[in-house]
């Protein structure tokens, strides 16, 4: 199955949660449910929300893929292999502690609003794009170093024209696992007063709203399902470009 085709199943899943994210279908879904629906969150404060949520998300995305994919290529020099095992446990450590966990450390030292919130994003992302750069590398072939190195390449000319290009399918499947956690994950940054899809989802839970609830939810839903199928078809877009 092509990228292309892989992005259909989310972009048609992001569409009918953007859809059930609309004051008018969500309310219909909670009255034929039988609940209370509550106030409901307007379509232009939502979308509003939606822009804050995912210019935080891809600050996050950007900060985590970056450190990761610099962390990753480090780890596979000779001048940083005697910091792989410390880099590993950097990476597992920022992994295992929850977003929220994070942001709720980080808030007496930084304040609230959006920083707390992007240290979370970068520190959760890590590992993932770390691990995933690594492993890619070192699935490019010794024989090929040795001929990039007997063409006169140097160190820095082979790791961008030889190793990155043949491990660039890893990190970019790498990056969209991240992507897709930091779109997702960016809703809790609600709890630290900034702009989210989460809010709506944190004032629903405080007001028993739940129509506001159920709109903030769809909607931090649909987003991260249309953040995977463009990402997905951005890089479908450039294959074709390289390959022609």
């Amino acid at each position: 199955m092509t990228r292309a085709r892989r992005a259909l199943a989310p972009l048609l899943l992001g569409i009918a949660l953007a859809a059930l994210s609309l004051p008018e279908v969500a309310g219909f879904v909670i009255r034929a449910s039988g609940l209370p629906a509550g106030t409901p969150v307007p379509a232009g404060r939502l979308a509003w929300l939606a822009r804050q949520h995912l210019a935080l998300a891809l600050a996050g995305f950007a900060l985590a893929g970056g450190a990761g994919l610099t962390l990753g290529i480090l780890a596979t020099r000779a001048a940083g292999a005697s910091l792989r095992a410390s880099l590993d446990t950097l990476a597992a450590a920022a992994q295992a502690a929850p977003p929220v966990v994070i942001i709720a450390l980080a808030l007496p030292v930084i304040g609230f609003g959006a920083p707390p919130v992007l240290l979370a994003l970068a520190a959760y992302g890590l590992m993932p794009v770390m691990r995933g750069t690594v492993g890619a590398l070192a699935t490019v072939p010794d024989d090929v170093r040795r001929a990039a190195t007997a063409m006169g390449l140097t160190p820095a000319q082979m790791l961008l024209r030889v190793e990155l290009p043949l491990a660039a399918g890893p990190i970019l499947e790498a990056l969209r696992v991240v992507l897709v956690l930091a779109v997702a994950t960016a809703a809790v940054g609600a709890l630290a007063g900034a702009q989210t899809l989460g809010t709506p989802i944190v004032v629903g839970l405080q007001t028993q709203n739940t129509l506001a609830l159920v709109q903030g939810a769809a909607a931090a839903a649909a987003l991260a399902f249309l953040a995977d199928a463009g990402w997905l078809a951005a890089v479908a877009g450039l294959d074709r470009a390289l390959r022609r």
